[in-house]
Order: C-alpha cells, then sequence, then structure tokens
C-alpha cells in the first residue's frame, strides 16, 4: 500500500475514523488532483463523516448545505439583499447626494453568500460538504458544474468568482436516484459497502469504548448477522453505534432477548421489519452467534 495512504489511514484514525485504503486513497487522490469526490452508498455507511473528520483533519471549517427537492440557487449559492437595495435606492431618492447606478445595487455589499459561495470566499480552505445530493434535482445539479470544475462562480449581475483557495468538496449520495454523467464527470468517486465485521468492530469499540469487547463483539456479529435478513430498511454503521450506546445506557452486559427487544428500535427503523425480527428473527440470530458465527 503506498505510504502517503498508509500515513493519511493513521492521521484519521488519531480522529477515531477508521478508514480503508479506498478511503485513504479518494482523500489523497481528491487533495493532489484538486478534484471533488462524490461518495456514494447505503444510508449510514459513514459518508458524511468523512467531511466532518477530514475538516478536523485539516483544522478548518466545515460548510454544510444540506440537499432538498426544490432546492435553488438562492438557498444554495448566493442571493442578492433585495430588501437592503430597495432602502438604498430610497435614501438615494431622499439625499439626492450621488446618482445610485445599477453596478452600484448588484456589488459586494449587497451580496448575500450561501454555503457555496461562502466555500469559495473563504479565507483559507475549508470542507464543502454537499449532503444527499441526489435529494436535489437535476437542474440544481446543473448550477453546480461550474463550482466543480472551476473552483469558481458566475453571477451575471456582477461577474466570476473565482476561489483564492479552493475548498474539499465532498458530495454525498444515497442512490435515491441517478446523478447526471456532467456531475459525475467533475468528481472522484468513492462507493462505501456496510463494513466489514472487523471494521464495524473497530469503529464500535473506538465510538463505544463502555461496552468493552465482548460486547462490542456480539453486537458486531449480531448487526453483521441481521444485515443478510430480508428487511425494508437495513441498519448501517451509523445505526450499529447508536445501538452499542443504547445497550450500556440501558446497563446491557450480555445480549440476551429481553435486552435486544428493549433496545431494537435504534437499529430497526421500520414497522414491518421490527415486527418481523420480533416475531421470527431474534432467537435464530442469537444462537447464530453464539455458535460463533459472524459474517
Amino acid at each position: 500500500m503506498n505510504a502517503a495512504y498508509n500515513d493519511l489511514v493513521a492521521a484519521l484514525r488519531r480522529y477515531d475514523y477508521v478508514a480503508d485504503t479506498d478511503i485513504a486513497a479518494s482523500i489523497f487522490l481528491a487533495e493532489y488532483l484538486n478534484k471533488p469526490i462524490l461518495i456514494e452508498g447505503e444510508a449510514g455507511v459513514g459518508k458524511t463523516e468523512i467531511a466532518r473528520v477530514l475538516s478536523k483533519l485539516k483544522d478548518t471549517e466545515l460548510i454544510r448545505l444540506q440537499c432538498y427537492e426544490g432546492l435553488d440557487s438562492n438557498a444554495a449559492l448566493y442571493e442578492w439583499n433585495y430588501q437592503k437595495q430597495i432602502i438604498s435606492i430610497r435614501l438615494n431618492e431622499l439625499t439626492k447626494e450621488t446618482r445610485l447606478s445599477i453596478e452600484d445595487l448588484y456589488s459586494e455589499p449587497y451580496l448575500l453568500a450561501r454555503p457555496i459561495l461562502k466555500a469559495l470566499t473563504a479565507g483559507k480552505k475549508v470542507v464543502l460538504l454537499l449532503d444527499e445530493i441526489d435529494r436535489a434535482d437535476e437542474e440544481f445539479e446543473a448550477l453546480l458544474l461550474e463550482t466543480l470544475a472551476e473552483f469558481q462562480m458566475t453571477i451575471p449581475e456582477f461577474g466570476t468568482i473565482k476561489a483564492k483557495h479552493a475548498p474539499y468538496v465532498i458530495l454525498t449520495s444515497n442512490r435515491t436516484r441517478e446523478l447526471t454523467d456532467a456531475l459525475r464527470r467533475r468528481c472522484l468517486y468513492l462507493w462505501i459497502n456496510y463494513p466489514s465485521f472487523q471494521k464495524e468492530f473497530e469503529v464500535i469499540k473506538i465510538k463505544v469504548p463502555e461496552v468493552g469487547e465482548v460486547l462490542a463483539m456480539r453486537i458486531t456479529s449480531f448487526v453483521q448477522a441481521i444485515r443478510h435478513e430480508k428487511l425494508n430498511k437495513v441498519p448501517g454503521l451509523s445505526e450499529a453505534i447508536d445501538w452499542a450506546r443504547a445497550l450500556h445506557g440501558t446497563g446491557v452486559k450480555i445480549l440476551d432477548r429481553e435486552s435486544i427487544e428493549h433496545t431494537i428500535g435504534a437499529l430497526l427503523k421500520d414497522h414491518d421489519d421490527l415486527r418481523t425480527f420480533k416475531r421470527d428473527l431474534v432467537m435464530p440470530l442469537l444462537e447464530k452467534i453464539d455458535d460463533g458465527h459472524h459474517v
């Protein structure tokens, strides 16, 4: 493995993030090539956490834009302060000291920076997270292309603003819809799968050290096994961490039917899954991990 990747894996570990070589390579190449990273994977596998830990690693600000249907440039890129413009026009009409031009009204004092423009104009290199980009419309993707390719933004009334310090850009997607080829071409690509047993075990030990190694291993075995069942919403790594915290918070020392059923709402987030689990799965899964099986 490349020594630079090894160093990055170790650096991320110091911030309690267990990274594999694919993740380390993507972060390294994003910085080396000065390109955004598009991270796809199932919900709860740790995509957003990469942006958070990267901001800690680089000791810089994390600017997050949570995407949603109908998101537009006014909320994501920039907006003109129309109220301030109107006030300036009226004051100018009253005082008549100087003639207020269109250029004056569409100048920097009247420009409201939204997350993307904030990242481009920051005084240092920041981390820009475009979270769940698949929830936004294709039209919004088109607004991003210039920023993703050139780290700049063209505002018709104002001109082009180019970043002095190109931000680290991370886009995440749960694949609720297919992203456009135009957006994909401008990014490095990283797929994050559900974690292996060893990785999940390490993460739980780091994030919830209070549970101890033995219980952490049984929690991991149980979660790994439940992912192979037919569920509507398969639990991710974040749910596994929440469940470990719930078990510790209720004083559980060993996994049994009662302790699992009382806390399973931290792991499973679907009514039908809960009903199926309590009726058909809890004891077979317990027996499986009691036999020493894990995936």
